[in-house]
């Protein structure tokens, strides 16, 4: 392997004066950084990026760990926090929790043992000492999405209470009366706070959440399934089913389909977190969209500023309705508030 004192020889200059000029330090002249950046090339030479984490106490490299990665919100997360991380010179490690709070406490863990410049977690349950003991340590820690109430870590995250409080008059607008919800863990703060914004929304319409119309899910397709089974099995179904996130919203579509129901004819559908073939489906489905991508953007730069030095500060950005054909037929003339239509 080529070596910093191979780059010397080459170029006829110290050593110390090529690490300068590697390392882009200004007490170097422009002849002797045009030496260098030239025989560096010619020779292939290649930092020791650990040899050179163990001078600068830095790594740049970030950790990320995500809910679910195979759900299509945090895969869209993930890949704008690589984007945003990579054009900031930054590498990201990634840690999937599958929703379990061990494995997030087990990510975690050993990012922080690899010595990363700052960790994005989006917790599991808020329940992991390991990632409570992270945001109270050395290492810079920004939530992403979700957070653990009562912590010291900035969060970047979106409202999604506006966007709810659209489709409720949405699907009121439709003539629907009898909403269900299937919620999502109520040990996450999303899972608490898309129901509660629910039933807010419904009061402010003169409706009520019956218990039989509260489905309990785990952000997974299969417990959307289950929960709209049991409100196909009451004697007076719902008329639309609002499933707070994409995949239970996959599993509420086909169990409609198995009982050999049409959405929206027989019942409506609509899901919190838009995803790339909700478009595509029969019908399309109405949907709450969070602004993920900037979401990832904005999270990183946040982390980036907490290693810097720089205050930490969170952020709360605006989710959208995005109606379709799924809750039925509007009027185009209808006013939607912050919603668009596809």
């Amino acid at each position: 392997m080529v070596g910093i004192k191979d780059v010397a020889r080459a170029a006829g200059l110290s050593v110390a004066t090529v690490s300068r000029a590697l390392n882009g330090q200004s007490a170097v002249s422009d002849g002797a950084r045009a030496k260098v950046l030239s025989a560096a090339e010619t020779l292939g030479y290649r930092p020791n990026v650990v040899a050179r984490s163990l001078r600068t106490d830095r790594t740049r490299t970030i950790g990320l760990v995500i809910s679910d990665v195979l759900n299509p919100y945090f895969t869209e997360l993930a890949r704008s926090v690589e984007e945003e991380a990579r054009a900031l010179g930054y590498s990201v490690i990634i840690g999937n929790a599958d929703e379990r709070a061990d494995l997030e406490g087990h990510h975690v863990r050993s990012l922080m043992e690899r010595r990363i410049d700052g960790l994005l977690v989006s917790p599991a349950d808020g329940r992991s000492p390991t990632t409570l003991d992270a945001v109270s340590g050395p290492t810079p820690v920004v939530f992403v999405d979700r957070w653990i109430p009562g912590s010291d870590a900035p969060v970047v995250r979106s409202e999604g209470r506006g966007a709810i409080r659209d489709l409720v008059a949405h699907l009121y607008g439709l003539g629907h009366r009898r909403l269900a919800v299937i919620t999502g863990p109520a040990a996450t703060t999303t899972g608490r706070e898309r129901v509660e914004a629910f039933r807010a929304a419904l009061s402010e319409f003169g409706l009520s959440l019956s218990d039989s119309h509260v489905g309990s899910g785990d952000f997974q397709a299969e417990s959307g399934r289950l929960a709209t089974e049991a409100f196909l099995d009451l004697p007076e179904r719902p008329d639309a089913v609002f499933a707070n996130d994409n995949l239970m919203a996959l599993g509420a579509l086909d169990a409609i389909r198995d009982r050999g129901l049409r959405v929206p004819d027989d019942i409506a559908l609509a899901a919190f977190d838009d995803i790339p073939w909700f478009p595509h489906t029969a019908p399309p489905i109405t949907a709450i969209a969070q602004p993920t991508a900037e979401l990832g953007r904005v999270a990183v730069r946040a982390l980036a500023g907490l290693i810097a030095g720089e205050p930490a500060t969170s952020t709360v950005l605006p989710a959208h309705l995005v109606v379709r054909r799924s809750c039925g037929e509007p009027d185009p003339s209808s006013p939607t508030g912050g919603a668009t239509r596809e």
